[in-house]
C-alpha cells in the first residue's frame, strides 16, 4: 500500500513538474522581458529652466507617449535638487555630467572675472580652437575650463574609445558641458548661419550628414510659420491669462499667435533674417530633436556591443521663461510642445533600438522664480533687485572710505568682484575691504545676506545655504562678496522679466525621470542631489566615477 502511494506521488510530482516547464517555455516562446547585459544607447534629455511644478501643473494635458509614458513606465524622483547657490545653466549641465559640486568642476557660473588677465570669461571661451562650418566667433569653444572628467568620458575611456560620444543642443555651453573632454562629436547651433557647427576641439570639419542637414535649411522654414497654441484655449487653464500686464513679451507683444516669419526679420517682412529669433520660440527645440534623430540614424548608435551615450539639450524654455515667466500660456505651450519632441524621441528609439536597449534620463539644469510682480499681486514678498544702482552707490562708498579709486570691477552673477591689483598696490588689506563691501551691500531692499570670500576658504557650514555656496566657491572664479537675495527677488536685467540664480526650491527643485532598459516603474520621494545622476550610470554600466565625483547611485534603480 505504501509503495503504490509512494509511485502515486512520485508520478504526481514529475506531472507537475513537467507542467511547470511547459509554462516557462511557454512564456519564453511569448518573448519574456529578458533585458541585456548593459544598455545599447544612453540618451540624456536635459531641459534648460524647468522646474518641477511646471511638469505638475500640465501633467494631465502630456501625451501618453511623451514624458508621461517616462513617467508611467520608469522610475520619477520627486524631490532632486541641485545643492548649491548659483543654480545657472553652464553649472547645472556640469554639475550632472561630472557628478560633483561646481567648487569642484570648476564651473561656478556661465561667466567670471580674472584678476590676472582682467577680464570676464565665458565659460567655454577658447581663443585656441577654430570654428568648424558656422561663423567665427560662435566657434570658439571647447570644455578648456572643466576641470573634472564627466561620465561619458569615463564611458568612452573604458571602452577603450569603442562607445560613441555625441552632445546636442542650441546653447554651445549645453552640448559641451553635457559632452565633455572625450566626446566623438559636440554641436551647437549658430546665430549668424542658422546652421549647426562645432569647433577643432572636436573634428577638423563637419561628417557630411552635417552638411546635408545644414542645406535643408530647417531653421529658415520654422522661422517662417507663426507660433499658434499647439492644444484649445481651455487646456491652458492653470496658467496665468494670455495676456497680461507682467509679461514682456516680444516688441510689447505678449498674446498669441506670434507672427514668427515677421519677428524674426531685422526690419520688415522682408528683410535679414535674423536667425538668432529661433532661440526664443519653441521651434529650436523640434529643430534639435531632428538633428538629434539624425545624429542616432547617420552615426549608428546603439548599433554594436558597446554602450554609446547621446545627451540632447533643450534651451526654449530658458529663453521663453525668462521673458513672458513660469506660469505664462507660452511656458506653457512651450513645455507641451517639448512633449510632443519627446514623443517624437521616444517612438523613434523604441521602434529602431528597442526599450529594453536604451537608458533614458530627463531633468533639467535649473528653475526659475515667478514673476515677482505675479507675487506682489497676491501679497507675497518679492521684488527686484537693482544691480546697477547698487553697485553705483558701492563705488561711492568705497570711494569714501579708501579715497578715489576703481576698487570695484564689476557685479556679475550675485557676486562683487573687487580690483585686487589696486587693493594690493594700496597695501589694504583684502579682508578688510571685502567686510565693508559685505556689510554695506546688506543694507539693499531685497539682500538677504552677503558674504565675504574669506569666509569659504577653509570652512565647512554643515547644510544650508551657507553649505549650498562652499559647493559653489572656487578660490580662482569666485568672487569677493557673494550675495543672497529674499525669497521671490531677483535681479533685474534687460528684457528679462524673472530669473533665477538662487539657492532657493524654486531654482534647485526639478524633475528627474528614468525610462527603459532595467528600470522598474516607481516613485520614489526621498531627497536625491544631481551630483547623483553620474555615479548612479557609472555603476549602472560598471565604469569608473567621474574623477571628482562625490554623487551616490540611486539604489532604487538597481533592484
Amino acid at each position: 500500500m505504501d509503495r503504490q502511494r509512494s509511485g502515486i506521488m512520485t508520478k504526481q510530482f514529475f506531472f507537475s513538474a513537467l507542467l511547470f516547464l511547459s509554462s516557462v517555455l511557454s512564456i519564453s516562446g511569448q518573448g519574456a522581458y529578458l533585458p541585456p547585459d548593459k544598455p545599447a544607447l544612453i540618451v540624456g534629455i536635459v531641459v534648460e529652466q524647468l522646474r518641477f511644478d511646471q511638469l505638475e501643473r500640465l501633467r494631465d494635458k502630456l501625451s501618453d507617449n511623451g514624458i508621461k509614458r517616462m513617467i508611467n513606465e520608469g522610475t520619477f524622483f520627486r524631490n532632486a535638487s541641485f545643492d548649491y547657490m548659483l543654480t545657472q545653466s553652464a553649472p547645472g549641465y556640469s554639475t550632472i555630467a561630472t557628478g560633483t559640486e561646481p567648487s569642484y568642476h570648476g564651473i561656478t557660473s556661465d561667466s567670471w572675472y580674472v584678476p590676472l588677465k582682467n577680464e570676464f570669461i565665458y565659460c567655454t571661451k577658447d581663443v585656441t580652437v577654430n570654428p568648424v562650418g558656422g561663423s567665427y566667433e560662435s566657434g570658439l569653444h571647447s570644455p578648456v575650463n572643466l576641470n573634472a572628467s564627466t561620465f561619458p568620458d569615463e564611458l568612452k575611456t573604458a571602452s577603450g574609445k569603442k562607445s560613441k560620444v555625441y552632445s546636442v543642443g542650441i546653447k554651445e555651453y549645453t552640448s559641451i558641458f553635457a559632452g565633455g573632454h572625450a566626446a566623438d562629436g559636440v554641436f551647437w547651433y549658430d546665430n549668424t548661419t542658422g546652421t549647426w557647427m562645432s569647433s577643432t576641439y572636436y573634428m577638423k570639419e563637419l561628417p557630411a550628414w552635417v552638411n546635408d542637414f545644414n542645406a535643408l535649411k530647417y531653421s529658415e522654414t520654422y522661422l517662417s510659420t507663426t507660433w499658434n497654441l499647439l492644444r484649445q484655449p481651455a487646456d491652458y487653464s492653470t496658467c496665468l491669462p494670455d495676456s497680461n500686464r507682467f509679461e514682456t513679451g516680444f516688441n510689447g507683444l505678449n498674446y498669441f499667435p506670434y507672427d514668427v516669419n515677421k519677428l524674426s526679420r531685422t526690419s520688415g517682412r522682408n528683410s535679414a533674417r535674423n536667425f538668432a529669433f529661433i532661440r526664443e520660440t519653441p521651434f529650436s527645440d523640434a529643430l534639435t530633436t531632428d538633428f538629434a534623430i539624425k545624429l542616432i540614424e547617420k552615426e549608428g548608435l546603439g548599433t554594436d556591443e558597446n554602450t554609446d551615450f547621446l545627451s540632447i539639450c533643450y534651451s526654449a524654455t530658458d529663453y521663453i521663461g525668462h521673458r513672458f515667466g513660469p506660469s505664462s500660456v507660452e511656458s506653457g505651450d512651450a513645455i507641451l510642445r517639448l512633449d510632443r519632441n519627446i514623443e517624437t524621441l521616444l517612438t523613434y528609439l523604441n521602434d529602431k533600438i528597442g526599450k529594453k536597449n536604451i537608458l533614458v534620463y530627463f531633468t533639467s539644469s535649473h528653475g526659475i522664480s515667478e514673476i515677482p510682480a505675479v507675487m506682489e499681486a497676491t501679497r507675497i514678498p518679492a521684488g527686484y533687485f537693482k544691480q546697477n544702482q547698487a553697485l553705483q552707490l558701492l563705488r561711492s562708498y568705497l570711494n569714501a572710505v579708501y579715497g578715489e579709486g576703481d576698487w570695484v570691477r564689476g557685479f556679475t552673477e550675485r557676486q562683487i568682484f573687487l580690483n585686487r591689483t589696486l587693493i594690493e598696490d594700496a597695501r589694504i588689506p583684502i579682508e578688510d575691504i571685502q567686510k565693508k563691501t559685505a556689510r554695506f551691500l546688506i543694507q539693499f531692499s531685497g539682500v538677504a545676506s552677503a558674504y565675504p570670500y574669506y569666509a569659504f576658504e577653509a570652512n565647512d557650514f554643515g547644510n544650508g545655504h551657507l553649505k549650498r555656496i562652499v559647493n559653489n566657491f572656487s578660490p580662482q572664479r569666485s568672487g569677493d562678496v557673494i550675495v543672497i537675495l529674499n525669497p521671490g527677488w531677483v535681479e533685474k536685467e534687460g528684457e528679462q522679466i524673472t530669473n533665477h540664480n538662487s539657492p532657493y526650491e524654486y531654482d534647485a527643485h526639478v524633475p528627474l525621470i528614468w525610462y527603459g532598459w532595467t528600470v522598474n516603474r516607481s516613485t520614489v520621494m526621498r531627497k536625491v542631489n544631481m551630483t547623483d545622476i553620474a555615479a548612479t550610470l557609472s555603476s549602472l554600466c560598471r565604469v569608473p566615477y567621474p574623477n571628482a565625483c562625490t554623487g551616490e547611485p540611486m539604489s532604487e534603480l538597481f533592484r
